[in-house]
């Protein structure tokens, strides 16, 4: 249980913290920034002991921050030989910019889940900068702080860390009206430092958001530490784990791909469906990478593992249909419309048609076939024998037609009914 905090300032030296398993929460559907009280925000003084500490391990930083938290990205660039460790710092202040580092816009914006894919962004460019596995570290923290005008909800901090081997998230509340803008700025950098240096080292050299906490507020944690064969998927490392269940070679022969985000009874109709079809079971894919989007964080991943109830179910690192058929040769794997579609569609391949053409010969040559469901979008229903599908891949295709399978629920509709609803 919680401890309490005393009812005034300064609390003392350590904080009352909440350890739970949270779920993502509703989140803002706008970002407001008062850019003149974030300027008049205090710096934290002690930056320079946070990036010694991680220079001393061989870390490499890139930092986001969204609505909050972004003095903490100054706080550390001004530090002498902050190039040692921190890559990149980035504050985007717009929807679209933020939708630009997550690859589209959340539910809600401040929310654990939303400070989730911003800190695997963080770390995912982290990589790309060069930074090995091991040492890129990527931060992220998802404010709504007070502003010019008054707020009809809470002000929170969401901030998350993400590692190689881990995912952690921290939320706070705090007590609304009793802060300036400046003082709710200086609260949620601390928090940043705190949890970086807590994360990666195992303690912040000195505690900066303890004597910042008012009676009644508390942190929540939640930190997800991924198993071994995770973190080699993340890193490159090999192609393919079992994620639920246990697929074994028979597993492997019929592959029902997605994001099951979350999975629904559609899902789950269209596996028993398809199951009939090629005569065996049917095992799930996730992939925790994605074309467009940063790799699945571990909580994420946990999340929708547990949705697959015991079912068989890999998890790969194959973004691509070329390299699932390459990781599952001879398959069958299981579809709807438009997953079907994009196996040819130009834009997945970067507007080449030789590229179209070299996809589409690998995936006919590698795939065992294809079943086919129709998809509701916008209440049309899409029958996938009318899709124009290349013959290569038309021949090898089973389509199920919609007195067999119709499901007009979709995973984007309860993401977002789940958010409406509160976290």
């Amino acid at each position: 249980p919680p401890l309490t905090a005393p009812p005034v300032r300064p609390d003392p030296p350590h904080p009352p913290i909440l350890r739970r398993r949270s779920s993502s929460a509703a989140g803002l559907r706008k970002l407001q920034i008062d850019l003149g009280a974030m300027s008049a925000a205090p710096l934290p003084s002690d930056a320079d002991a946070c990036l010694d500490r991680l220079a001393r391990l061989g870390k490499r930083l890139v930092v986001v921050a969204a609505g909050g938290g972004s003095a903490a990205i100054a706080a550390l660039a001004t530090v002498p030989g902050a190039s040692r460790v921190l890559s990149e710092g980035i504050v985007p202040h717009s929807r679209e910019a933020f939708a630009g580092i997550v690859g589209g816009t959340p539910e809600g914006f401040c929310s654990a889940r939303s400070a989730r894919r911003l800190a695997m962004a963080a770390w995912d460019r982290c990589r790309r900068q060069g930074a090995a596995p091991e040492a890129a570290v990527g931060v992220s923290c998802t404010a709504s702080l007070a502003t010019t005008e008054a707020k009809r909800g809470e002000h929170r901090v969401f901030v998350a860390v993400q590692t190689l081997g881990m995912t952690s998230t921290v939320g706070l509340n705090l007590l609304k009206g009793r802060r300036s803008r400046a003082e709710e700025e200086e609260v949620a950098a601390a928090l940043v430092l705190d949890r970086l240096e807590e994360v990666v080292t195992g303690a912040p050299s000195t505690p900066r958001v303890d004597a910042l906490l008012l009676g009644g507020e508390s942190l929540s944690l939640d930190d997800v530490v991924a198993r071994p064969p995770w973190q080699d998927l993340l890193a490159g490392r090999g192609g393919r784990v079992c994620l639920s269940g246990s697929p074994d070679r028979e597993a492997a022969a019929a592959i029902f791909p997605g994001s099951f985000d979350p999975l629904h009874d559609g899902h789950r109709a269209m596996r028993r469906i398809a199951a009939g079809i090629v005569g065996r079971e049917v095992a799930y894919e996730l992939s925790l990478r994605n074309v467009d989007k940063p790799p699945l964080d571990h909580a994420e991943i946990e999340a929708r593992a547990a949705g697959f109830a015991g079912a068989p179910a890999w998890l790969t690192s194959a973004a691509t249909f070329v390299e699932k058929v390459a990781l599952f040769p001879r398959a069958t794997f299981v579809v709807g419309a438009d997953t079907f579609a994009r196996l040819w569609d130009p834009r997945y391949h970067d507007d080449c048609p030789d590229r179209v053409r070299t996809a589409v010969d690998r995936i006919a040559e590698g795939a065992g076939g294809f079943v086919v469901f129709g998809r509701v979008r916008d209440g049309v229903f899409t029958d996938p024998a009318t899709l124009p599908a290349p013959e290569p891949l038309r021949r090898m295709a089973t389509f199920v037609p919609e007195e067999v399978f119709r499901d007009d629920v979709s995973s984007t509709a309860l993401r977002r009914a789940t958010a409406a609803g509160g976290e």
